[in-house]
């Protein structure tokens, strides 16, 4: 490994999707320890409604994960390779055409149009490269950022589970959204392949 390699492990990595910004590659095994501390983040762990776990058991799962024909899980890369975040399609079912959107970004890359941009690709490939339908996605009522993020990508909240996630002996409501496939057909921005 030379020292460019040192200095940017993530950039020689394979960019498989991207975005106006961000590229995504798939998550390795490997990468548990980056995915541990992120989800470590207290706004994180509070926004997400998980707790970060040992490191250990989050490498087992990403481990699994890999395997799994019901996932696509990425990390979030800029291109010169730094990464930025998780996202990933979960519980995809392709005979009812569903899957569950997840974005976690690195605290120090928030507020800046990435987890927007990591979004419209993530669409851009669940709509247009695979046979969805609909896109689901879930976050705290109180979760401003997500909701404005979610709601600029064409999501649109369904409705509300009340005081469905305990953080801290806190009940909190969940905000229950969804993007269909002929709403991202509607939206008029550039799609991911045209960058």
């Amino acid at each position: 490994m030379d020292e460019d390699e040192a200095a940017t492990p993530y950039a020689g990595r394979e960019r498989f999707w991207r975005g106006r910004e961000v590229v995504f590659t798939p998550v390795e095994p490997d990468d548990a320890e980056l995915l541990h501390h992120w989800r470590a983040d207290p706004v994180a762990t509070h926004e997400i409604g998980v707790w970060p776990g040992s490191l250990h058991e989050l490498r087992e799962r990403v481990e699994a994960n890999v395997e799994n024909r019901d996932r696509d899980d990425f990390l979030v890369l800029l291109d010169d390779g730094t990464p930025v975040g998780h996202i990933a399609l979960i519980g995809e079912d392709f005979a009812d055409g569903t899957a569950e959107a997840y974005l976690l970004l690195a605290p120090e890359h928030r507020r800046r149009g990435l987890g927007a941009d990591a979004l419209a690709a993530l669409t851009d490939l669940a709509f247009g490269e695979l046979p969805l339908h609909r896109i689901e996605a879930v976050t705290h009522t109180s979760n401003a950022a997500a909701l404005a993020t979610l709601s600029g990508a064409g999501f649109v909240q369904e409705g509300v589970r009340r005081s469905s996630c305990l953080h801290r002996g806190r009940r909190y409501d969940n905000a229950i959204l969804g993007l269909l496939r002929e709403e991202w057909e509607a939206l008029t921005r550039p799609r991911s392949w045209e960058h």
